[in-house]
């Protein structure tokens, strides 16, 4: 990830997309893109590593945990959920456990059950 998002800028952007989805609109593609970056940089700031990699296409992807570092090809530990998804589970509007029920998180891999890492606070 490029530039550091900002605490003020991160959580209007996270107050963008809930006041979007509370008014049954799409929040605008800059709002959604930073409310996903900024909930990637918390994680990966909560949990350092490179053992798993969360990917939340098109807008990003991080290594984070602590652990054996993947350099070659697709890493053994791989999260992937879409941008709504990942907004409602990092920010605890919704349960790991019940979004990855859902098949809305996929993830494989000995390392890829993030659940204890979520709720993300700024």
């Amino acid at each position: 990830m490029a530039k550091k998002i900002g605490l003020d800028e991160g959580r209007a952007a996270l107050d963008a997309v809930r006041a979007a989805g509370a008014a049954s609109t799409p929040p605008s593609r800059t709002d959604h893109a930073t409310a996903v970056r900024y909930l990637l940089q918390l994680l990966v700031e909560k949990a350092p590593g490179n053992s798993v990699e969360m990917r939340v296409p098109p807008f990003g992807a991080v290594q984070v945990v602590e652990g054996p570092r993947h350099t070659r090809g697709t890493p053994p530990n791989v999260v992937e959920t879409d941008a709504d998804t990942w907004i409602a589970v990092a920010t605890g509007a919704e349960q790991w456990t019940d979004a990855a029920a859902a098949g809305r998180i996929v993830a494989s891999g000995v390392r890829s059950d993030l659940s204890d890492l979520l709720p993300l606070r700024p």
